[in-house]
């Protein structure tokens, strides 16, 4: 499926959190999807799907380092709306899943969560191309990037609670 797609970068964030959310975008993709207001309004995701009446959350999306307790607050908030988190690293996956599993894991068992691995976020992050053709296939969870003739390719990071 072809897509175009523009992003605006928020004066505070990150390139690195751009390109997340971003990815994010194209890993959790139906046709409703939208950004969200994401650093200006930190409670609210950084990624949304409504239903078909317009209203109805199906997908709330978080990028980055999300707390434990805002995604246990979408897993029990959400009505029925899948979760689904993209962390920056597979460390911060690994670090979310140690907390959650100290605590009550069953809280946040429903959330999809996945890490982008760094050999793929890393060289983005390097780029700041106000305007960028990009070529992405995800694959049985694996990414083919190619970004203004670079290639990347590397496998997400999955993690379960």
């Amino acid at each position: 499926r072809d897509l175009a797609v523009k992003v605006a970068r928020h004066p505070s964030e990150t390139v690195e959190r751009l390109w997340l959310r971003l990815l994010a975008y194209c890993w959790q993709w139906e046709e409703s999807i939208a950004f969200g207001p994401g650093i200006c309004e930190p409670e609210e995701p950084d990624l949304v799907a409504l239903g078909a009446d317009g209203s109805t959350r199906t997908l709330l999306v978080r990028v980055g380092r999300p707390e434990l307790a805002r995604i246990e607050k979408d897993c029990a908030r959400g009505g029925g709306a899948k979760v689904a988190v993209l962390f920056d690293t597979p460390r911060r996956l690994e670090a979310f899943l140690a907390e959650a599993r100290a605590g009550r894991p069953e809280r946040v068992a429903r959330a999809e969560l996945a890490a982008i691995p760094e050999e793929i976020l890393r060289p983005l992050a390097q780029r700041e191309d106000r305007r960028l053709k990009l070529g992405l296939t995800i694959a049985d969870d694996h990414l083919y990037l190619d970004v203004g003739g670079e290639t990347l390719d590397g496998a997400l990071v999955r993690g379960r609670p």
